[in-house]
């Protein structure tokens, strides 16, 4: 929904597949390198992801490239949030957006998961966080905690926090929105 709105401005979307190595064998590290070798080889004005997205943009700036960010609804503390609702067995089944359908993933994942702290420091650049109340899938009063937790850390002059009180996980009427600070930090 994005490319649209951002290509007549020169804006190219370069979204790379992260299901490193696969959907069903997700691995965070394999995840994060990708991304790092990706980010590092085209060396994008602005880091966006979306929920697991996020936190492996949030995760790419923290080892080194330190451009502007927009996240949204990032799915900050989903590893313990995962853990706790997940049923027995492996693999488990979750929902995929690729194939519009549940799809299997191993249950290692999920444990990697709870040993991520790519949101434990603020970025180090101006970071724009959109969230929804009504999110279905991250907890609203984690994330505005968490950035409560960044703005005393301190934060990059222009970062900011933009809540959508009728705004679900998916933020689709949102987009447009989500495109002007894209393109507001170029």
């Amino acid at each position: 929904m994005l490319r649209p709105l951002l290509e007549p401005h020169g804006v190219v979307l370069d979204a790379p597949d992260l299901n490193a190595p696969s959907f069903e064998h997700l691995d965070w590290n394999a995840m994060i390198d990708l991304a790092l070798e990706h980010a590092r080889a085209i060396r994008p004005a602005v880091l966006a992801g979306s929920s697991l997205g996020a936190l492996v943009a949030l995760e790419v700036a923290r080892r080194g490239v330190e451009v502007p960010l927009v996240l949204v609804a990032p799915a900050i503390g989903v590893g313990a949030r995962w853990k706790t609702r997940l049923a027995e067995g492996d693999p488990v089944m979750v929902w995929n957006h690729a194939v519009n359908a549940n799809a299997p993933i191993h249950r290692a994942f999920f444990d990697q998961m709870n040993d991520v702290d790519a949101d434990a420091q603020p970025p180090r650049t101006r970071v724009i966080v959109f969230m929804g109340r009504r999110d279905e899938t991250v907890p609203f009063e984690l994330v505005e905690e968490t950035w409560q937790r960044w703005e005393s850390l301190g934060l990059a002059p222009g970062s900011r926090f933009v809540v959508f009180d009728e705004g679900d996980h998916g933020l689709t009427a949102y987009v447009d929105q989500i495109a002007e600070a894209i393109l507001d930090l170029q």
